[in-house]
């Protein structure tokens, strides 16, 4: 009975915004038609800083980056100095710092040629949460998603997690997500996303917008 009110409410939410989010969506594809290398980079970035942080303000500390030219120039104390409200903001820094190097030769970012190198966004997932520092499943998932790759992953954050328990999808919110149960659990939310014809890229930002009011990345 409670699984069937919830639902009710959000297929009722997912018609006032389906338009707006399917026009967001839409913006993630066309930045891996159209987009730069450094376009790219910028959307690790902004992952790389969204862990224990609040998006919008880790996406403003990376427009930030980008407009006085720190994101592919900058050291770590100049990269840090510039990420306001983000948590762990020298550690991230230095995280930044390694990824430019990882996906960078003779000054050239090389992330998007890199990430196309893969057989699918799976492969492309599980290389980057295993050899990018600061990028687990979540925030792999999250960046392959905002470059228009992801539309089928599951971006495993409070806000999802919290909604995922509400529907009795999972019993408990875990204190660590193993890839094992990472994967358990985005399963669970693809027989759910099947079971109301919802896609995941749509009800991902479904329920980030019930929790946050906006339709956002």
């Amino acid at each position: 009975m409670v699984e069937r009110i919830f639902i009710e409410e959000i297929e009722k939410l997912y018609l006032s915004i389906q338009d707006e989010t399917a026009s967001r969506l839409e913006e993630f594809k066309r930045l891996w038609e159209t987009g730069t290398e450094k376009d790219i980079f910028a959307e690790l970035v902004f992952c790389i800083l969204t862990p224990q942080s609040k998006a919008k303000l880790c996406w403003a500390a990376t427009e930030k980056l980008l407009s006085k030219n720190l994101l592919l120039k900058g050291n770590k104390n100049q990269i840090a100095g510039e990420l306001d409200g983000v948590r762990f903001k020298y550690k991230k820094a230095g995280y930044i710092v390694e990824a430019r190097k990882q996906f960078s030769t003779d000054g050239k970012v090389f992330i998007k040629s890199r990430v196309a190198q893969f057989r699918d966004v799976y492969d492309a997932r599980d290389w980057l949460a295993q050899n990018v520092k600061g990028i687990g499943y979540k925030e792999a998932s999250h960046f392959l998603r905002n470059i228009g790759l992801g539309e089928n992953l599951a971006i495993l954050d409070r806000h999802i997690l919290k909604n995922l328990k509400s529907l009795e999808i999972i019993k408990e919110i875990p204190g660590v997500l193993s890839r094992k149960r990472y994967f358990e659990i985005e399963k669970k939310m693809k027989e759910f996303a099947e079971k109301i014809k919802i896609s995941m890229s749509h009800l991902d930002l479904l329920f980030w917008y019930k929790e946050t009011g906006e339709v956002f990345k």
